[in-house]
């Protein structure tokens, strides 16, 4: 029995049981990296220096970063476009610089209370317990504001900001927080925080995500959904999603 489930062993279990049991039960998992995971790590990584020392110069963390990941994938065997890998770094650069202000812009005085925090609790209905990190909380007056920041190319259209299962991120990290520091929930707030490689203006979008009882309620119980039918070690594969899967008409599944 695993001892733990994050949000993304969550997120695949309910888009296909059967390539949960792959990558979490049989740790089948043939996908290294690319050029787009390089470049949301070394983003990622930028936003934490920037915010824990202001005076450092993000557009030069961000390259340093960017040809450390690059180098850790060739070094696995991975083949990179070396064109596309110039304009993500020159679009790095500049994206970088703006995370700060965009944070003031929106938040105007606000406190860093803590980034890459680290979520741990126990479950109430199962053994395991939930794991996953926050990647910024700031405080302003009484609020926390949790924030997970997604890098994309031009941004996110209306329907997958809308996305419930993509939400629900977000109010297990608002439910779990609270947990952890005893904060009533009415003082917490949530966001998606888009980065945009390719976006010409508007390179930063905050995306508010409410989580009410009800919400959180149905974010747990799938969570218990996904625990239940783990441990009943049911790996029923979902068709609809095979197209998607990285194990498409692969040896793991035909």
């Amino acid at each position: 029995m695993r001892a733990h489930i994050s949000y993304s062993e969550l997120k695949i279990w309910n888009e296909c049981p059967y390539k949960h049991k792959l990558k979490y039960i049989n740790k089948v998992d043939s996908f290294k990296g690319n050029e787009f995971t390089i470049f949301g790590t070394a983003v990622h990584a930028t936003c934490e220096k920037t915010l824990l020392k202001p005076s450092a110069q993000p557009e030069n963390y961000f390259t340093l970063s960017f040809l450390n990941e690059i180098e850790d994938l060739r070094s696995k065997g991975v083949t990179l476009d070396q064109s596309l890998l110039g304009q993500m770094e020159k679009q790095g650069r500049s994206l970088s610089t703006k995370v700060l202000p965009a944070l003031e812009n929106h938040f105007g005085d606000y406190e860093v209370f803590s980034t890459e925090e680290q979520l741990y609790l126990p479950l109430e209905t199962h053994p395991q317990k939930f794991k996953g990190f926050i990647d910024l909380v700031v405080k302003v007056g009484d609020k926390y504001h949790i924030i997970d920041w997604k890098t994309c190319s031009w941004g996110w259209d209306a329907r997958k900001k809308s996305d419930k299962i993509l939400s629900y991120q977000l109010t297990l990290y608002k439910h779990f927080f609270a947990l952890k520091h005893n904060i009533d929930l009415k003082n917490i707030e949530t966001h998606f925080v888009l980065l945009k490689r390719t976006a010409k203006k508007n390179e930063v979008e905050f995306v508010r995500v409410t989580s009410g009882d009800k919400k959180i309620k149905n974010a747990l119980n799938l969570l218990n959904k996904a625990l239940y039918n783990i441990g009943k070690n049911r790996g029923i594969k979902n068709r609809m999603s095979c197209s998607r899967c990285e194990f498409y008409k692969t040896k793991h599944c035909m």
